[in-house]
Formats: structure tokens, C-alpha cells, sequence
């Protein structure tokens, strides 16, 4: 029985927290943001947020399901 080497599991490791910041972390923290700054940011910000979008689109599409970015309000019922 073959049994993976430390420096292959370590190299595991790593490749599973590299892409579980790309795809999860980041993409969550840009969307808190996003949704926290949108009415107030500068043109500056609006740009290196336009930039981290383009960077981090494939994590904001893994999570895009899970996001309700309605204006919360009242009720509609009569």
C-alpha cells in the first residue's frame, strides 16, 4: 500500500486553502463589501472593486445562490 509522502500532502493542503480563498473567502468579502459601500464609494474604490470582480468571478458565480441583495423594506401585504 502506497501512503502519499509529506510533501505531498502538505502541497494538498495547500492547493485546498489557496482555492478555498479564491473560490469562498475572498468572494464572500467582497460581496460584504460591495453591498456595504455601493451608494458611497469614490470612483477610485469603484474601479479597484470593478477589478477584484473581474479577478474573483468564478467564487461570486459559487456564491451567487446563496446572496439576497434586495432592499429590505416592509411588507407588502395588504
Amino acid at each position: 500500500m502506497l501512503l502519499p509522502s509529506l510533501d505531498t500532502l502538505l502541497l494538498l493542503g495547500l492547493y485546498g486553502a489557496l482555492g478555498g480563498t479564491y473560490l469562498i473567502v475572498a468572494p464572500a468579502a467582497l460581496m460584504a463589501w460591495l453591498h456595504r459601500r455601493w451608494h458611497t464609494m469614490g470612483k477610485v474604490e469603484r474601479l479597484f472593486t470593478y477589478g477584484l470582480v473581474f479577478l474573483l468571478f468564478p467564487g461570486l458565480i459559487l456564491l451567487s445562490p446563496f446572496v439576497n441583495l434586495r432592499p429590505m423594506g416592509g411588507s407588502n401585504k395588504p
